[in-house]
């Protein structure tokens, strides 16, 4: 799994054996000292499109470079085609993309996922990428997503994360039984404005009566929380 901080510490190293300040590390990569700083010290990562001139910079490959952060194969394959410009990135491991994500940009992942989503990707990992995607990416995994390990817990982090779309996407995985209608009363929350839709599929027959009920009992459990938290004493 790559390490920021291994990566930190050889780009340290590189710096001081050629016997160059941060602020003229600095200078060459038109960065500001401290976030050469903050990549010594394994805080942030560059962003990776820099990668190719700090490796120019040092005289070392990129490969070399890349590989002081200790990556996967597979972890190491993508970010040197993201470093090289190649738009066509591919990952063959959904844990390779999941460790990255918070390194690289949304368009990015979008690619990289999109293999993913044409074949299901597991929910628990759309809520570890939702962060980091954008709302169009978000979308496409849930639509092809596989909901076998759904549960109250994960539906609770990330539909907050969602937006009207990705909201509606979860709301028809349930209408057309790919999920259990139970999360209605997990979702409902954050989606009020699927009233009229609750009902209507009631009446339809594509949602039991007892939907209704937990619709309800959600819209009153949110009020109780509304009311404690205005009842709470400031300090």
């Amino acid at each position: 799994m790559f390490d920021t901080r291994k990566f930190g510490g050889y780009l340290s190293r590189l710096r001081k054996n050629a016997d160059m300040t941060q602020s003229e590390l600095a200078d060459k990569l038109n960065l500001t000292r401290q976030a050469i700083s903050r990549y010594e010290l394994g805080d942030s990562f560059p962003d990776v499109s820099i990668l190719v001139l700090i490796a120019d910079v040092f005289h070392v490959t990129l490969d070399e470079l890349i590989s002081s952060g200790d990556p996967t194969k597979g972890e190491s394959k993508i970010l040197e085609n993201v470093a090289r410009g190649n738009t066509e990135v591919i990952a063959d491991n959904v844990a390779d993309i999941m460790n990255l994500a918070p390194l690289l940009k949304p368009n990015v992942l979008a690619k990289l996922t999109d293999g993913f989503s044409a074949r299901g990707i597991d929910i628990s990992s759309i809520v570890e990428l939702a962060e980091y995607l954008n709302d169009a990416s978000v979308i496409r995994l849930l639509e092809n997503a596989t909901f076998e390990t759904v549960s109250d817990e994960l539906l609770e982090k990330l539909v907050p994360l969602l937006d009207t779309q990705s909201k509606n996407a979860i709301f028809a995985k349930i209408l057309d039984g790919g999920m259990d209608w139970h999360f209605i009363q997990t979702l409902f929350p954050y989606a009020e404005y699927m009233c009229n839709q609750i009902e209507a599929a009631v009446i339809e027959g594509a949602l039991p009566y007892e939907a209704l009920h937990l619709m309800r009992q959600a819209r009153h459990e949110k009020w109780i929380k509304e009311q404690s938290r205005q009842k709470m004493p400031t300090v």
